[in-house]
């Protein structure tokens, strides 16, 4: 049976995956939907960047730091790809900010900040899984378990199914509402054919 820990990431990984590609999708939409765009951006903030990131690197990579020092330049890549999450969504906000206030001159620069945000954290996701997850399998004894699983289900994402605490209930409320289907429970967004 896997580990608790490594369910809960790979769930976390996959809400937001499934978010991460809504935002791509609402992103090169002619007219987007700001609103549910902000709140999205605002949940990577608030959920992966500050509870997600920090108990990986805090703790599932500083075991692996000690037991794998082969591992270290690999796991050196990914503490910096947390290092500069937070600064990245926040120059993201930024360039939707200006694309909602400016207009349509700014639109092209959000669209490519935002594929590249997707496209760097969902690459960033795989190598974790394909290299980080089954590392601690083989390396982490029951007791590091014990203290991981402890931590990360403290995470309670909602995206992942939990309840959100109260301070975020009409944020994930409104995220639901906003975000088009099949991720959330607004219309299905309208498929733009590029040539």
């Amino acid at each position: 049976m896997e580990p608790k820990t490594l369910q809960i990431i790979r769930a976390e990984h996959g809400a937001l995956a499934a978010m991460l590609q809504t935002l791509a999708l609402m992103a090169r939409q002619p007219r987007p939907d700001f609103a549910a765009l902000r709140a999205m951006l605002f949940y990577v903030d608030e959920f992966p960047e500050r509870l997600h990131h920090p108990k990986e690197t805090e703790l599932l990579f500083a075991r692996l730091r000690a037991l794998a020092p082969q591992a270290r330049e690999l796991l050196d890549r990914l503490d910096a790809d947390h290092g500069r999450g937070e600064r990245a969504v926040r120059e993201l906000q930024h360039a939707l900010l200006a694309y909602e206030l400016l207009g349509e001159a700014r639109r092209l620069d959000f669209e490519a900040r935002a594929l590249r945000y997707v496209d760097g954290y969902l690459a960033h996701m795989a190598l974790e899984e394909r290299e980080v997850l089954p590392l601690a399998r083989r390396l982490l004894k029951p007791a590091d378990w014990a203290e991981l699983d402890e931590a990360f289900e403290a995470n309670r994402d909602p995206l992942t199914g939990h309840a959100p605490d109260a301070v975020y209930q009409a944020l994930f409320t409104r995220i639901l509402n906003l975000v088009p289907a099949p991720l959330g429970l607004g219309p299905a967004a309208p498929v733009e054919l590029r040539s």
